[in-house]
């Protein structure tokens, strides 16, 4: 089956997933996840987009990542992060070979039916990533996701995370919107409690 053409598009929001190779826990290991981060920031320094979330799990990761108007393209962004971890990777562990289980699979959150619940919603579904497949209890003590830049207005994230306007939208102030924000995590803890 031939696979759909990517939406290239500028100016929406792309949540992005990959996989290691066989989906084997590649990114476990705390100092490759840095490197992943790593090369994030370089892109960040390379290309003009808005980086709104980020979660690096042991066998995959997830972007959510907002192209420009005039800026690159999301397949150039995404080509970028993933070949050059790739090579690193591969240097440091003296290997040949991909790295990578497949191309990026995206959707465009505007194309959603309910846009700004579907982001506020998943960026709790990446947060509790890790707490679902018991690497960790609580989602806020987890070190390579980015969900505490949208608690706490002082938190340094090792990359530049750009809040999305329908976070912004869901209050005047940074403490209003939290307040609201939380209200998607509760929604979240029950349906997880319920399916789980």
């Amino acid at each position: 089956m031939a696979r759909q053409p990517r939406i290239t598009e500028r100016g929406i929001t792309h949540h992005i997933f990959s996989r290691c190779i066989e989906k084997r826990s590649l990114l476990l290991d705390e100092y490759f996840a840095g490197i992943l981060v790593d090369v994030i920031a370089l892109a960040q320094a390379k290309y003009d987009f808005e980086l709104i979330a980020y979660q690096i799990m042991d066998n995959h990761f997830h972007f959510i990542i907002k192209t420009v108007d005039e800026g690159t393209s999301i397949s150039r962004i995404m080509q970028f992060i993933k070949s050059r971890f790739a090579q690193r990777y591969n240097i440091l562990c003296r290997r040949t070979g991909p790295f990578w289980n497949e191309r990026f699979k995206d959707m465009v959150i505007e194309k959603s039916d309910n846009p700004r619940n579907y982001l506020l919603w998943l960026l709790w579904y990446l947060a509790f990533n890790p707490v679902r497949k018991n690497l960790i209890g609580d989602p806020l003590k987890y070190r390579h996701g980015s969900i505490k830049c949208y608690l706490d207005e002082k938190h340094k994230c090792p990359v530049n995370i750009t809040l999305h306007a329908y976070f912004i939208e869901l209050g005047r102030s940074f403490s209003e919107r939290v307040t609201a924000f939380l209200w998607y995590e509760e929604a979240y803890r029950k349906r997880w409690a319920i399916l789980f």
